[in-house]
């Protein structure tokens, strides 16, 4: 009875003090950045190269310059033929002008009194019927010559007009659009981690041409049972060891929790071996001096303090 008892107590106090120790999740992951791929928007011969590998850049930096010979060309012919086509946009909706009407009326009088002289004589038998159709034939495109020109352009050869005009101003935009895109610019700002042209190598339209990385701002992801899940939420610190700091951990916060659960990958080792069903916790963690690296392996530790009252 007496050998119960203390064990009862013993249990007791081992409870007692695990409630009171501070409770940590460790997990391991591997270090990943933001990457883009700047790839070439125009085809041409590198003129020069501005960076190099390793180099930080800002967003909007220019890296490279792709020849801009034929682009400038294209772009003169594209601006040439607007031009052309506005103008003749702007004479269909003016009209035509007052001296062709007057030209178009003077023709349509004059093929007005041919056909009436031509039916007199036609009434008279002195000349033939071939020679009173002509008349007629004559008088009818006279006059609808004419009543055309009084009218003015149509509403759909207007419109047609204006269609022509503005698909060769968009022409335009695209020329210039393309003549900009030889500045190959950073879309972000980073560090060069793969460069792989030099200048003079010529480059096809969406040709690789740099990887940039965000460095001062990495993320781990760890993958969590769903036991340890409950103890975690977005905004909580966690510090991130990796081999060669381990006596300087680096101070990170979590970003990002899965809502599904997820076989575990084959690259991560989870501290309960019988969990396969796991969930991924992204930690953000800030990385001034680039002490991080993508790719390098680091371990998590999640702090949970747990007190009863």
């Amino acid at each position: 009875m007496m050998k119960l008892g203390a064990t009862l107590i013993l249990a007791f106090l081992i409870v007692g003090c695990s409630t009171e120790e501070k409770r940590e999740i460790t997990a391991s992951g591997t270090i990943e950045t933001t990457e883009v791929t700047v790839s070439a928007k125009v085809g041409g011969e590198i003129m020069q190269l501005l960076v190099d590998e390793g180099a930080e850049v800002g967003k909007h930096d220019t890296l490279a310059l792709i020849d801009r010979t034929d682009l400038v060309i294209q772009l003169k012919q594209a601006e040439a033929n607007a031009a052309a086509l506005e103008a003749q946009y702007k004479l269909t909706l003016k009209g035509f002008r007052a001296e062709d009407i007057l030209q178009a009326e003077a023709t349509f009088r004059n093929a007005q009194e041919d056909l009436k002289r031509a039916d007199e004589l036609y009434k008279a038998h002195s000349i033939a019927r071939k020679q009173f159709d002509d008349a007629q034939t004559r008088f009818v495109v006279a006059q609808q010559a004419y009543e055309k020109m009084k009218r003015g352009s149509r509403v759909e050869e207007i419109e047609a007009a204006r269609a022509k005009r503005d698909l060769a101003v968009a022409q335009v935009e695209g020329a210039r659009k393309k003549l900009s895109d030889a500045n190959v610019v950073a879309p972000m700002q980073g560090v060069v981690t793969q460069k792989a042209v030099e200048a003079g190598d010529m480059v096809m339209p969406n040709g690789s041409l740099f990887r940039i990385s965000r460095l001062d701002r990495v993320h781990l992801m760890i993958y969590v049972s769903e036991v340890e899940l409950a103890s975690i939420k977005l905004g909580q610190e966690a510090q991130v060891y990796i081999d060669a700091y381990r006596d300087k951990p680096l101070l990170g916060t979590i970003i990002y929790i899965s809502d599904k659960a997820e076989f575990t990958p084959k690259n991560v080792q989870t501290k309960d071996d019988r969990t396969r069903l796991v969930f991924g916790v992204k930690i953000e963690v800030p990385n001034p001096e680039q002490l991080l690296k993508p790719g390098m392996p680091a371990d998590a530790t999640i702090d949970i303090r747990t007190r009863t009252p």
